[in-house]
C-alpha cells in the first residue's frame, strides 16, 4: 500500500504548504502540486513536491509529468493545455495515449474524481481559491490493490469523512 498527497492551485501560499507536508511526511509516500504554486522550485515550501507547471506559474517546472507508485502510472498536469474547465475530453486522450492509471489535475479549482474507463481522475480542488465548495481542500490517495481509497482534508488539517470514497480501479 501506498499513499499519495495531491494538492493543486495554492496560488503564492508558502506557509501553508510547509504545513501540509510536515503534517503528513510521515505517512505519505509521495506529494503531488498540479501547478498554480507561483513559486519558484528552490523555494523552500515546494521541497518534497512533485510540480508541474500551472498557467499561472513562471517557473522551469515541467507542463506535466508521469510517475509510477505502487504499479500505478500516475499522469500530472495543471489541466489549462487540456481546457479541463470546459471538457474532460481532451484531458482523456492524453491519459489515454500515456496509458495512466490516475490523472492528476488543477485548474478549476474544483474538487472532484471519477473514474472514467477504469481510470481515475483527480482534481484535489485548491487551498487558496476553492470553487463551489467553501472548504480549502486537498487529497490523499490510498493506493491497494485494486481499489483507491480518497480522503479529503480541508486547509486546518480536518478530514472531510463524508466526501471519503473508494474508488474500483483494477489493475
Amino acid at each position: 500500500m501506498s499513499k499519495v498527497l495531491v494538492i493543486s492551485d495554492s496560488h503564492g501560499l508558502t506557509k501553508e504548504l510547509e504545513v501540509i507536508r510536515e503534517r503528513h511526511l510521515a505517512e505519505v509516500d509521495l506529494m503531488i502540486h498540479c501547478g498554480d504554486s507561483q513559486l519558484m522550485e528552490d523555494n523552500k515550501a515546494m521541497t518534497g513536491y512533485l510540480t508541474v507547471k500551472g498557467n499561472c506559474d513562471f517557473s522551469g517546472y515541467p507542463l506535466e509529468t508521469i510517475t509510477e507508485i505502487a504499479g500505478r502510472k500516475i499522469f500530472i498536469t495543471h489541466g489549462h493545455r487540456y481546457s479541463v474547465k470546459t471538457s474532460m475530453l481532451n484531458l482523456g486522450y492524453k491519459a489515454e495515449e500515456v496509458n495512466a492509471d490516475i490523472v492528476c489535475f488543477g485548474h478549476s479549482h474544483i474538487l472532484g474524481a471519477e473514474v472514467i474507463d477504469n481510470r481515475l481522475y483527480l482534481n484535489p480542488g485548491s487551498i487558496r481559491l476553492p470553487r463551489e465548495r467553501l472548504e480549502k481542500t486537498y487529497v490523499i490517495l490510498d493506493l491497494l490493490d485494486g481499489k483507491i481509497m480518497m480522503s479529503v482534508y480541508e486547509l486546518g488539517g480536518r478530514e472531510i469523512k463524508e466526501l471519503a470514497c473508494e474508488f474500483v480501479l483494477p489493475r
